[in-house]
């Protein structure tokens, strides 16, 4: 797929992976819609470092756990650039809660992940699906963890979301084809501040620095290497729909 003058929207996408998704969808020559909830001084950054790479873009706020906010959010995509062609779940939200706290995983808790991560999908995917068959094809790459396959991460209904994704990726893949490809990138550990802001910086480097000891290729994941891996999957992956790509640095066979 040749994404030059194609529109790709982002979700999620005012910082870590989502920023860096469209950062590198804007090299190849794409047309980016920047979508974010609440970051917008981060997501008009992205929006001028977009623009900066000569890619014209489109910044849209909007929660992807709220249909409406999604559908509109693709027509303002259509009214702009006439197409939707490429589209990136990466919105998510989580809780950090011990698992043996079982107690501590609310009813609130449980509902927002949910609707962000697993409803948002499913929203986003379904407004975008109408348009791109009626432009003759397209691409969706969702992102999920590998907590979503280790049933391992920063909360139970966190790892049940991400599986969850994983699961909806085969069923849209299905539901989809011929037209559009669906596929999903689980990443492992990332360097963004999704994690930076849970214990002091000392003690960070030292986790980070373990999980780099640990990992067969000796470094953690960053947001460009996760971005690498969605730009595979839109570019040279022409045959692959409903698979999930693991980008972990090997991490996982340590298990």
């Amino acid at each position: 797929m040749d994404i030059s003058g194609k529109t790709a929207i982002v979700t999620g996408s005012a910082v870590g992976v989502g920023r860096a998704t469209a950062l590198e969808l804007a090299r190849r020559g794409a047309h980016v819609v920047i979508n974010y909830s609440r970051s917008e001084e981060e997501a008009r950054q992205t929006l001028a470092e977009v623009e900066s790479l000569g890619a014209e873009a489109l910044l849209v706020r909007a929660d992807v756990s709220r249909d409406d906010q999604v559908r509109a959010m693709v027509r303002q995509t259509l009214d702009r650039f006439g197409s939707v062609d490429v589209l990136v779940n990466n919105a998510a939200i989580t809780y950090f809660v011990n698992f043996a706290d079982l107690d501590g995983l609310t009813e609130e808790m449980w509902d927002r992940i949910l609707a962000v991560n697993v409803k948002g999908v499913f929203f986003c995917s379904r407004a975008v699906a109408g348009p791109m068959r009626e432009g003759g094809g397209g691409c969706i790459v969702n992102i999920s963890s590998v907590a979503g396959i280790r049933g391992a991460g920063s909360s139970i209904a966190y790892t049940a979301s991400k599986a969850a994704v994983i699961n909806l990726t085969m069923a849209f893949a299905r539901t989809l084809a011929p037209e559009v490809r669906v596929n999903c990138v689980a990443p492992g550990f990332i360097d963004t501040r999704w994690h930076w802001g849970r214990m002091p910086p000392e003690a960070y480097e030292q986790a980070r620095e373990r999980v780099a000891r640990e990992t067969p290729l000796r470094r953690v994941c960053t947001a460009e290497d996760i971005a690498q891996a969605v730009l595979s999957l839109i570019q040279g992956a022409d045959l692959v729909t409903g698979q999930t790509l693991v980008v972990d640095g090997g991490s996982t066979l340590r298990f």
